[in-house]
């Protein structure tokens, strides 16, 4: 598996997540959009940051080089997982909670 594949993975996961774990998609719906964008964001490049520094250790063979065309293609791909992760949010059925929190906002 590629580093790209990974963290798209990762992003439609955390998307998942987000939309219907019980509790995280309850508190997950109820932010202004701007705040989950950011937090979406921040769990994306984290998770960049932590495939980079586990090439770079060794621990696993993750796909990504430990120098600048690694750190360079390890980028594009977190702009692919950003952009794989919101429209994944989009597309996905809205939850009861995630519907209710929209409705509440719009009235």
């Amino acid at each position: 598996m590629t580093a790209e594949r990974l963290i798209e993975i990762v992003g439609i996961v955390l998307s998942l997540a987000f939309s219907y774990i019980p509790g995280l998609a309850d508190w997950y719906g109820k932010l202004n959009e701007a705040y989950k964008r950011l937090i979406m964001l921040g769990l994306l490049v984290v998770t960049s940051g932590a495939i980079f520094g586990i090439a770079c250790g060794g621990w696993l063979e993750t796909g990504v080089t430990c120098d600048q065309p690694g750190l360079v293609g390890l980028l594009k791909a977190l702009l692919d997982a950003i952009i794989v992760n919101q429209v994944a949010y989009q597309i996905t059925p809205w939850s009861r909670s995630r519907a209710a929190s929209k409705l509440a906002r719009l009235s």
